[in-house]
């Protein structure tokens, strides 16, 4: 699929940086992108991907012609250009188990009012063996206050490109799978009491892990 892009539309920083990810990705890492067309291109959504890498975030999110956020570890704002980046690319801090942070919900909450997307990853953390992991609740809490579409995407090559313990490997193909985007009423479950986020979490999980590697691009 052909893609086209317009940082133009992005603030400048983040259409920057969107620019260098994408460029980084197809030179480095290129794999097969498809299902695009199931990104919104307009309002408010959240796309939810397994969590392999910390290529993830930027190798899922510079496919995106549209700008989206991102979570990071509140451990991360230590003051100076780090933190002034990640402020400005519209990074939400968060606690480190996930969507249970008051405060993180509100700013997402903020960031879909003005008709943006967010990257969220179920599985809490990175997968420690490149396999899907459970789901946790905080992402099927933040899903069900926002009441939006939620894209699916599985990511394939990240963890054999730089998992958790393992070095970087150049040259090692990433794919990125997105999935038809889930109603609320395909995700949220509001008579389910205390599980009601729980369930959330892992209805979007099972879809992720249904989508399959996408065909080898033969060059």
């Amino acid at each position: 699929m052909s893609r086209t892009y317009n940082q133009s539309e992005m603030e400048l920083v983040y259409g920057f940086f969107h620019y260098l990810a994408l460029s980084a990705y197809d030179i480095l890492f290129r794999g097969n992108v498809v299902g695009l067309e199931h990104v919104p291109r307009e309002g408010s959504f959240l796309v939810a991907a397994n969590h392999l890498s910390f290529l993830d975030p930027p190798f899922i999110g510079c496919q995106v012609q549209r700008q989206i956020s991102y979570f990071a570890r509140k451990t991360l704002w230590k003051g100076g250009l780090a933190s002034w980046w990640l402020d400005t690319v519209g990074t939400i801090p968060v606690d480190r188990d996930g969507g249970q942070d008051v405060s993180a919900i509100k700013r997402v909450l903020k960031v879909l009012k003005e008709d943006r997307g967010l990257i969220l990853f179920p599985e809490g953390t990175r997968s420690p063996d490149g396999q899907l992991q459970a789901p946790k609740a905080g992402v099927g809490l933040i899903c069900c206050r926002a009441q939006v579409p939620v894209v699916p995407v599985r990511i394939f090559g990240s963890y054999e490109a730089f998992g958790k313990g393992r070095g970087l490997q150049l040259g090692v193909p990433v794919s990125v799978v997105f999935g038809p985007a889930m109603a609320p009423a395909e995700y949220d479950e509001p008579t389910a009491g205390k599980e009601r986020y729980q369930i959330a979490s892992e209805r979007i999980m099972r879809r992720i892990a249904r989508l399959t590697p996408p065909e080898i691009r033969v060059i």
